[in-house]
């Protein structure tokens, strides 16, 4: 599996992260430390690739004479994030993730939405409705300070204030799942305050149905 990572600068101040994952033939094997495998949980990253494959190998069971299916484009994914981190969006083949740095929604260790934060969530559900999605996935993380239970209680009441102001705005009918993750799953590390700055998070996952 190969991971290419293209990155340029955009307009409004955003970042775009182009990665395309590809399966080859070969043994060759790449990958950028901190990328997410298919089956991580959900928020992680992995520092190891995968591993590698010889395509000559007896393990692999292949009938005489076949060979792997040359190289194929599995999955897209387009990341723009503001300069300062506020806000990231991912999109998928599948899904379109959002992810809200808590700080530009809630003050310190509340749970209570600032008034800065409806327009970010206005505009999040208005993307909501243009994908026609059923299913809104709500998740809530913490940085690694102060107790585990403590993140838990805090993580869940965040997502679910940011699900309460979605739903305000959603066409009717969807359902959501909403978790409070406490400080699992990190995307930065939390030895430093930048890195726990982006692992306190609230995200907002979705199906993408247009565009595909």
């Amino acid at each position: 599996m190969t991971t290419i990572n293209f990155s340029v600068a955009g307009r409004r101040r955003c970042i775009a992260v182009l990665t395309a994952t590809v399966i080859t033939a070969s043994a060759l094997t790449v990958a950028t430390a901190g990328t997410s495998y298919a089956d991580d949980p959900p928020g992680s990253t992995s520092s190891s690739p995968p591993p590698k494959i010889d395509a000559n190998s007896p393990e692999l069971m292949l009938p005489d004479g076949a060979t792997l299916a040359p190289a194929k484009v599995l999955d897209i994914k387009q990341v723009v994030e503001e300069e300062g981190g506020e806000q990231r969006r991912e999109d998928t083949n599948v899904d379109v993730t959002f992810a809200l740095q808590a700080e530009v929604l809630f003050g310190k260790d509340s749970a209570k939405l600032s008034s800065a934060a409806n327009a970010r969530i206005a505009a999040i559900a208005a993307e909501i409705n243009k994908q026609r999605a059923s299913t809104v996935r709500v998740f809530g993380f913490t940085d690694n300070l102060g107790s585990y239970e403590h993140g838990l209680t805090l993580s869940k009441q965040r997502a679910e204030a940011v699900q309460k102001q979605l739903a305000k705005d959603l066409d009717p009918g969807k359902k959501f799942e909403i978790r409070g993750y406490s400080e699992d799953y990190p995307i930065a590390d939390n030895k430093t305050e930048e890195g726990r700055k982006k692992n306190r998070r609230v995200e907002v996952t979705f199906p993408r149905t247009v565009g595909n």
